[in-house]
Parts: C-alpha cells; sequence; structure tokens
C-alpha cells in the first residue's frame, strides 16, 4: 500500500485533530490528549515535522517530530509522535511509511537521533532500540526507544525531557 506523504497544509489542521482523537479513541495506554498534544505543540512552534499520508484525496495518516532536550546538553535530538493512522486503515503499513518519511526528514536534517515512547516489537524494525543511557523518567526501559541517526548517544546518563506541550489536556 502506497500513499502519498507530504508536510502538512493549514487546510490539514482539521483533519489531523479529527484523524488523531479517532485514532487513539480505543488504544490501550493513551491518555485520550493526543490531539491536542498535536495542536499545543503547532502553537508552540515545536511541530518541527508534520507529515501526512493522504490516499485518494483522503488524510490517512499523521507524524509529528518534535525537539526534545538531554539533561546533558546533546543537541539535535527529536521526539516522535504522536503517530496516528486511520482506525479502518491500521495495518496497512501506512504507519511505516510515514516513520521511514519522517526518519528521511531529520537525516537530511543532520538530527542527532531521535526517541520514542512505543511497543519495542513494532518500533524495532525501524532501528529504534532502548538506550541505557537514555531516560525518561517513570517509564518502563524497554518501551523507551532511540535511533541515532547523525550523532553519538550521551556517554552518561540523560534524562530526555518532551516539549510542554505533551502536557497538554484541552
Amino acid at each position: 500500500m502506497t500513499v502519498q506523504i507530504r508536510s502538512e497544509a493549514p487546510a490539514d489542521v482539521p483533519a489531523i485533530r479529527a484523524l488523531t482523537e479517532a485514532a487513539f479513541l480505543h488504544a490501550p495506554h493513551t491518555s485520550h490528549t493526543e490531539q491536542f498534544i498535536v495542536d499545543a505543540l503547532r502553537a508552540a512552534g515545536e511541530l518541527t515535522v508534520s507529515l501526512v499520508a493522504v490516499d485518494r484525496g483522503e488524510l490517512v495518516g499523521h507524524v509529528a517530530l518534535s525537539p526534545v532536550t538531554l539533561s546533558d546538553g546533546s543537541p539535535g535530538w527529536f521526539g516522535l509522535g504522536p503517530i496516528s493512522v486511520a482506525p479502518a486503515r491500521q495495518r496497512e503499513g501506512i504507519g511505516g511509511q510515514l516513520i521511514e518519511h519522517a526518519l528521511d526528514v531529520l537525516r537530511a536534517r543532520q538530527a542527532a537521533g531521535c526517541v520514542l515512547l512505543g511497543d519495542p516489537g513494532y518500533y524495532q524494525r525501524f532501528g529504534f532500540t532502548p538506550e541505557p543511557t537514555l531516560v525518561l523518567p517513570g517509564v518502563p526501559a524497554e518501551y523507551f526507544q532511540a535511533i541515532v541517526l547523525d550523532g553519538l548517544v550521551p556517554a552518561a546518563t540523560a534524562t530526555v525531557r518532551y516539549s510542554d506541550a505533551f502536557e497538554a489536556r484541552e
């Protein structure tokens, strides 16, 4: 299944919000605030990359990338997520295409690396692995994963901090 992947356009914003809400409606391990997080990242100017998947004119997927801060000061790290695929289109490879494109964008920008919180069984196929020196407090280490792109993993333990937008509740 091949869809068109492109950067979001202003006209996509309502559809991204609706898609994200629908994608997480019945998902386990969700706060049901993902659509608010994307909006808050956009409003804060921290939605560094926002890609949509379009099939026959319909928005069927979205991925967000935003900067993260490492406590050791390492620059150039980003967080992947939320990532959303229309419920009726899940398990068609759309999410994987979005992730690959997002990582390609980060590589082109010479980003040091990318982190995410998610199922290791799914994300390891894209090169994400738990990195012992990168820590997200309160999260089991196996679910917090990273991929090094054009940098190094910190030699000493570094705490990762996402944008305050991830606290958005409405």
